[in-house]
């Protein structure tokens, strides 16, 4: 590896984090991962896009939740994943 280069985060060598519908939770948890120093990459799946056409995104449909209609999935490399869970649960 180069001196100075950063590992890359793939899908062979990432662990699940956290997984949440909360924007706040997720930008929180984002915030702590960073300082420490931790890589991290986020995967967001949503429903809005399949709303397109049936009116307002923001509108409550079929009994769907919109503050559920985006999911953050937090990755990390597999070697950090210990030291990240610690982070999260404030024990570092």
């Amino acid at each position: 590896m180069v001196e100075g280069a950063v590992p890359m985060i793939t899908v062979f060598n990432r662990k699940e984090l956290l997984v949440t519908y909360s924007m706040e939770l997720q930008s929180k948890a984002r915030n702590i991962l960073n300082e420490w120093g931790i890589d991290y990459i986020v995967d967001t799946a949503g429903t809005a896009a399949r709303n397109i056409g049936l009116g307002p995104i923001g509108v409550d449909r079929f009994g769907t939740n919109p503050s559920f209609s985006c999911q953050y999935k937090i990755y990390v490399n597999r070697k950090d994943y210990e030291k990240a869970r610690a982070a999260l649960a404030g024990k570092l």
